[in-house]
């Protein structure tokens, strides 16, 4: 019996020890989450994509080149437009019968996404400015059910276009005869800052790339909050 008493006082010490150890454990593991937090989980800038120059102290990044194009109500749509403003842009043109109808379909999902959020637009050039009048641009507008004020689809000088894409997008856009619609333009979307800077290349053929890009532009809202 005595023995027997003896076990017991020391499973009882044995247990005691081992819930004093899961308790330090426990207060150990949020001590470290909550330094983890406060000082070291951070949430990660997006990169900012494109040539960078030092000029001095600051830092010189690439930005999008001063443009003046013409929306689907007649109106000038410049880098003005776009001040204090987070926007998408893309490159397509309505008769495209290959990649354009999916990736109209998937910035319809970013435009619906960012209804609630008045600091972002949405910018597409037109790759065919000699087909895609303003007129047929305001139709294709309407038929997508959209707002101008938040989504401007744009025509222009067609070398104008092709310059802007290339040499402040990177993106893909010229003619090609070769093609079956005779142009060939790449898919991207382009996440672009208040500060007219790229942060962000996106596949809008994809659904998981574009819901990517959703979760990018609210983390470069909040990037512009602190």
């Amino acid at each position: 019996m005595m023995k027997y008493k003896k076990v017991m006082r020391l499973d009882w010490r044995l247990n005691a020890g081992n819930l004093m150890l899961a308790s330090r454990l426990i207060f150990g593991i949020g001590v470290f989450g909550f330094l983890f937090m406060s000082c070291g989980g951070k949430e990660e800038k997006l990169p900012i994509f494109g040539q960078r120059e030092v000029a001095g102290t600051d830092t010189v990044y690439h930005t999008i080149a001063p443009f003046a194009f013409v929306d689907q109500d007649s109106l000038w749509v410049t880098n003005n437009t776009f001040k204090d403003n987070i926007y998408v842009a893309d490159f397509f043109f309505t008769t495209c019968r290959t990649i354009c109808p999916i990736m109209k379909r998937q910035m319809l999902r970013v435009y619906e996404a960012t209804a609630e959020m008045p600091d972002v637009k949405i910018l597409s050039h037109t790759i065919d400015p000699e087909y895609d009048t303003v007129a047929l641009l305001h139709d294709f507008a309407e038929r997508l059910g959209v707002e101008s004020k938040r989504w401007h689809f744009v025509t222009g000088v067609k070398d104008s276009i092709y310059k802007i894409a290339q040499t402040s997008y990177f993106a893909t856009a010229m003619e090609d005869k070769t093609e079956p619609d005779g142009f060939i333009h790449s898919g991207a979307f382009l996440l672009i800052d208040k500060k007219q800077r790229i942060r962000g290349k996106y596949d809008g053929t994809k659904e998981e790339d574009v819901n990517r890009l959703i979760i990018d532009i609210k983390k470069l809202r909040r990037e512009g909050e602190n």
